[in-house]
């Protein structure tokens, strides 16, 4: 994208870039001067959302920055919502229905009588005070709809002057109202941030009943669930005579195990005490044994009662769980029996033999300590089968129990849960609302006027407007205008332009006299040299030329004749032919009297080829007929072979590429071929077979001639 021509575009029409915006900005000034000054007042509202000054529960945790922000978002949103801003709108008509108007009475207000007013007054009132909407489908309150919108009272009015934002990353909300009035602003402002915050607070307070409700049902329930499966458990337990199986199942195993400690040591007594009885009856003789038994009989029996004393207490020791109190008796009883034996040992001697007085006294003893053992050995078995039945009978009890158990785990877990919900929102409704105002807002002073601002901004806007509109308008232009856009769009190359010139009458006599008396004339004979100097570089010593055009009226004949007037310059003899016969432009210019017709089919006098004059020019005869129509191709060549050797250059205006067979038949006899193209033209899609037609011509097609450009818009053109 050439951005040059864009800028060259914008100075063109720098006229309209000054003029428009300026009309632009005297409108606006007019419209905005009579615009009344804005007041504003700030309210400033405290969240409690981030100050933790403000929280009273110590389990809030601190929120992460994402769900902070919503919670303002929230907030500001609710305080925008139409269910606050029609409470504000009420109070305010309330205002101006009882006192002075805060802003200028609207028409449908000056039409109001008195009882009209009493009447608003009362349904403003009752919709204030419950908080309700206006409802549009009755006629009376859509009236009143109607009221407040031509007061500019309504929530939509009052959205527009409101503006609500957080300051920075503060716990603070800024509520700002504008209006023409500063006791508006500040009432509004004032309303507005009282109204958010009752209704927030009706709406937090009215949350939280719900929510205690809630769990003071759901409490009850869990609490009746916990005393059935408590209940439940306490008649298992009555009606099955268990106080607590677990309790008892633990001392039924400690009573097993200890009792099975004792059967231990019981069993190792009586085999140690039957070993050494063994032992001892192995030292006596039979004889000796039996005298001694015989001499013992009687005291033996005597023994043998405080023995069976011993083992009753014993027994009465071991189904007491061997409880402390019976070890003094049976203490004393051993002592008793302990006597009898030596009382017995004195007295009964065996024989002289009577130093075996000692082991019979042994063997009283031992036999003594294996009844014991044997009787105790008995009792703890009996106590042990009795153990494990009360044992087996208790693991039904204790399965049983241990279900109720569970259920009644399970119910408390759950009502502990719910009643610590139930305390914390019971809590929380009784903390109030963190929202508050910190600071009212007050009738301010009137707001820096934006009068100036806005006219500069439509100043601004206007010309970034034109500037816009020209930059679309030359983005989807496809318009050629210089050589350069022209080489580049078609990929041909451009021998030369030529300038439009401003004068309305073209004099030829004085573009090409010795000396031009204008610039512009001098400048276009500059320019017509400088494209003679490049076709003649074209042409290399060939002398036939055929000047064509892509588009009609492109300046063909206008070219053709300046050209030779070039080549005449350098002493040239020049020879014009208008091969355009449906447009003879040529011929009505010169006012010749000789024609292409004559010549190619007959002859011409001779003094057209020997007069000293350098541009000779042919005419035709105009009609709708083509070259090869006039003549044959070989009597063609043949004259133009004569007409050679005559003239130095022979320039042939020929029809434009739209009658392509027309140009094509002048082209046989042509040497070389130069289009002209017209300076605004575009090439379409219309003349892009041209184009292509004049690429495959190879060599014979030495480039473009761009004629009519406007070089007073491109300066580089205009450099001579």
């Amino acid at each position: 994208m050439n951005f040059s021509s864009f800028f060259r575009i914008l100075k063109r029409h720098k006229l309209t870039l000054i003029l428009v915006p300026s009309i632009s900005i005297i409108i606006a000034y007019f419209l905005v001067r009579n615009q009344p000054n804005i007041y504003s007042s700030q309210v400033k509202i405290a969240t409690g959302i981030t100050d933790q000054t403000q929280k009273v529960l110590s389990i809030v945790a601190d929120a992460q920055e994402s769900k902070i922000n919503q919670d303002f978002s929230n907030l500001i949103e609710m305080l925008r919502s139409k269910k606050v801003l029609d409470q504000v709108g009420y109070k305010l008509m309330i205002h101006d229905l009882t006192n002075e108007p805060y802003v200028k009475p609207s028409v449908l207000f000056k039409q109001l009588n008195s009882s009209a007013k009493a009447h608003a007054v009362q349904v403003y009132t009752r919709l204030y005070n419950t908080r309700k909407p206006l409802a549009l489908s009755d006629d009376d309150q859509n009236g009143l709809n109607q009221l407040l919108e031509s007061m500019h009272y309504d929530n939509a009015s009052l959205y527009k002057s409101i503006t609500v934002y957080r300051l920075e990353s503060s716990d603070y909300l800024l509520v700002q109202f504008d209006s023409e009035n500063p006791a508006l602003s500040a009432d509004a402002a004032n309303s507005l941030s009282q109204e958010f915050i009752d209704y927030y607070t009706y709406l937090v307070k009215d949350s939280q009943k719900k929510a205690i409700d809630f769990w003071t049902g759901l409490l009850k329930t869990k609490q009746d669930t916990l005393d059935k499966e408590t209940n439940a458990l306490k008649e298992y337990k009555i009606s099955h005579n268990v106080v607590s199986p677990t309790e008892k199942a633990r001392n039924l195993y400690t009573q097993m195990s200890d009792y099975e400690g004792r059967r231990e040591e019981a069993q190792k007594e009586i085999e140690s005490t039957r070993a050494a009885i063994n032992d001892i009856d192995s030292q006596f003789d039979p004889r000796d044994r039996q005298y001694a038994e015989s001499a013992q009989a009687n005291a033996s029996q005597r023994i043998l009662s405080t023995q069976n004393q011993l083992q009753a207490l014993n027994d009465e020791y071991v189904k007491s769980d061997f409880d402390p109190k019976y070890e003094p008796k049976m203490d004393s009883l051993n002592k008793v029996i302990t006597a009898k034996v030596r009382q017995l040992s004195d007295k009964y001697v065996l024989n002289p033999l009577a130093t075996k007085q000692a082991l019979v006294e042994q063997r009283l003893q031992l036999r003594i300590r294996y009844d014991l053992a044997t009787a105790s050995t008995a009792s703890i078995n009996r106590e042990l089968a009795r153990l494990n039945k009360e044992f087996d009978q208790l693991v039904p009890t204790e399965g049983a129990v241990e279900a109720y158990q569970n259920a009644i785990s399970r119910a408390t877990t759950e009502y502990l849960e719910v009643l610590q919900r139930y305390n914390q929102t019971n809590l929380e409704s009784k903390i109030a609302v963190q929202l508050r105002v910190l600071e009212p807002g007050e009738a301010g002073v009137a707001q820096p006027s934006k009068k100036m601002l806005l006219v500069i901004i439509s100043g601004v806007v206007t010309l970034a407007f034109c500037i816009l509109s020209l930059f679309v308008l030359f983005f989807f232009d496809s318009s050629i205008r210089t050589p350069q856009e022209l080489a580049n769009a078609s990929k041909i190359p451009v021998l030369g332009h030529i300038c439009l010139l401003n004068s309305k009458i073209i004099d030829l006599r004085e573009i090409w006299s010795n000396t031009p008396t204008t610039g512009e004339a001098r400048h276009f004979r500059n320019l017509m040299q400088s494209l003679r100097f490049e076709t003649d570089n074209e042409l290399a010593g060939k002398k036939v030329l055929l000047i064509n055009s892509i588009s009609k009226a492109a300046g063909k004949t206008f070219v053709a004749i300046n050209l030779a007037y070039a080549y005449s310059f350098i002493n040239k003899k020049v020879l014009i032919i208008d091969g355009n016969i449906n447009n003879n432009g040529i011929t009505g210019f010169t006012n010749t009297k000789y024609y292409i017709e004559d010549f190619l089919n007959g002859g011409l006098d001779n003094d057209f080829f020997e007069t000293n004059s350098k541009i000779k020019v042919l005419g035709n005869k105009g009609g709708n007929f083509s070259l090869l129509e006039i003549s044959g191709e070989k009597n063609i060549a043949e004259k133009f072979e004569k007409l050679k050797e005559v003239f130095d250059i022979i320039i042939i205006e020929s029809p434009s590429l739209g009658n392509l067979n027309k140009s094509k038949e002048w082209i046989l006899f042509a040497d070389k071929v130069v289009t002209i193209f017209e300076s605004s033209k575009s090439i379409n899609e219309k003349y892009r077979p041209n184009v292509a037609y004049l690429k495959s011509l190879d060599g014979k097609f030495i480039g473009w001639i761009l004629n009519l450009v406007k070089c007073n818009d491109y300066e580089h053109l205009c450099e001579e």
